[in-house]
């Protein structure tokens, strides 16, 4: 599978504001804050990167989609269903 960014780049300190009542209950329950932002920013990152494939490869699909509809697709003569 396609990596959305690189998993081994060394770590870099970030300064954010959190919600003073929700940072300390995730510290409550130990939480590590550090792997929840990185997991949650990388789920963004690769929900943003597939709507900007989408979007860019928007033409090319249509095409390909409407060149089935004409045709029909290539392994239609092998199919047993």
């Amino acid at each position: 599978m396609l990596q959305i960014y690189d998993k081994t780049a060394p770590k870099k300190s970030a300064n954010l504001s959190v919600n003073s009542d929700l940072l300390n209950k995730a510290r409550s329950l130990k939480i590590n804050l550090s792997a929840t932002l990185e997991n949650a920013l990388a789920q963004q990152v690769k929900k943003a990167a597939h709507e900007t494939w989408l979007k860019e490869n928007k033409k090319a699909l249509k095409t390909l989609n409407n060149l089935v509809d004409e045709n029909g697709l290539f392994s239609d003569s092998f199919r047993e269903f």
